[in-house]
């Protein structure tokens, strides 16, 4: 087995291109052929123990970049290692190291019930037999599906299954989770138990987890670390907090006054929106909202105030136009 070096990361892509040739027919025999690049100069690292969420528009070349990362795809160029190896070129030696979970697809077979899956699965993966036990045992509990164990895959709603694939998933303990809209179709409920679970994972085994998704809900509640992409390359690659910056986005003192009066005028915030005497203020989301709320405070008879945070998907809206 090949090791990670301590100067490569466990995921480290470099110089990432994928191209396609799409060939179409133009009247009568004559074909054209068009080379579409979907991903292009594509590079960032992510260490052991990272939980990074990995965005964009439809058609920015997301998919793409997993399927290279689990050796599905091979790369037209650059440089890709995942725990030290090359996926397309060791695809069985990577899938005992890596997870993946889709969320409008299923890894479990369709007729079994659960128990009989997860039993397959031990024996693909060769997973010793009370490791296995020990960890389909946390699972089943965390994820609470004892009462499911017995029910056959096609029987189950969505997010019984979600469950289902995410245990299938860790079952053979691989240091790296990618999860390709986990959450997608399910309730606020199983949504907030599922984010609770991933948050534990991480910090409990250190597995490190690659999320892509369109809720931003699911980056918000558990990415430190964002990478966006866009046209098949990263346009941004850093913390939440910056990306606010970056997206040149906004935070609102909302501001209810004991009576109605005209504008409030403190430095460094301007009055957006009057209602009576409801105000609201908005200032950088990367100033502090602390001098603000004391130059209120100290010059206007307040009834109420609080703050509103930036909503992240009008800051990835503005990062994508400008």
């Amino acid at each position: 087995m090949v090791s990670t070096s301590s100067t490569e990361k466990l995921i480290d892509v470099r110089d990432l291109e994928r191209t396609f040739v799409v060939r179409k027919r133009s009247g009568g025999l004559r074909r054209t052929t068009t080379e579409v690049r979907a991903v292009h100069d594509l590079s960032f690292g992510i260490e052991a123990g990272e939980m990074v969420g990995y965005i964009g528009p439809n058609g920015a070349g997301k998919s793409t970049t997993i399927k290279m990362l689990t050796g599905i795809l091979v790369p037209t160029g650059g440089h890709l290692r995942v725990a030290g190896l090359e996926p397309s070129k060791h695809r069985t030696d990577l899938a005992r190291r890596i997870g993946v979970v889709f969320g409008q697809r299923t890894t479990l077979w369709w007729d079994l019930p659960l128990r009989d899956s997860f039993d397959l699965l031990q024996k693909i993966y060769g997973i010793d037999p009370a490791r296995y036990r020990e960890n389909l045992e946390e699972y089943v509990a965390l994820l609470d599906l004892h009462d499911l164990m017995d029910t056959p895959v096609r029987q189950l709603s969505l997010g019984q299954r979600m469950r289902g694939d995410i245990t299938a998933a860790l079952l053979h303990d691989p240091e790296v989770l990618y999860l390709d809209e986990p959450t997608i179709g399910l309730d606020v409920i199983s949504k907030g138990r599922l984010r609770e679970f991933l948050r534990a994972l991480n910090q409990t085994r250190g597995t490190t987890i690659l999320l892509t998704t369109h809720d931003l809900q699911d980056i918000e509640a558990l990415c430190r670390r964002v990478i966006v992409i866009d046209h098949g390359t990263s346009v941004f690659d850093g913390t939440l907090p910056d990306l606010h910056v970056r997206g040149g986005s906004t935070r609102t003192l909302v501001v209810d006054l004991i009576d109605e009066g005209p504008p409030i005028e403190v430095a460094g915030a301007t009055v957006r929106r009057l209602d009576g005497p409801r105000q609201w203020l908005s200032f950088p989301s990367d100033a502090s909202a602390a001098p603000i709320v004391a130059a209120v405070a100290s010059a206007y008879d307040v009834a109420d105030l609080s703050i509103q945070e930036p909503d992240i998907e009008d800051v990835i809206r503005d990062l994508y136009l400008g």
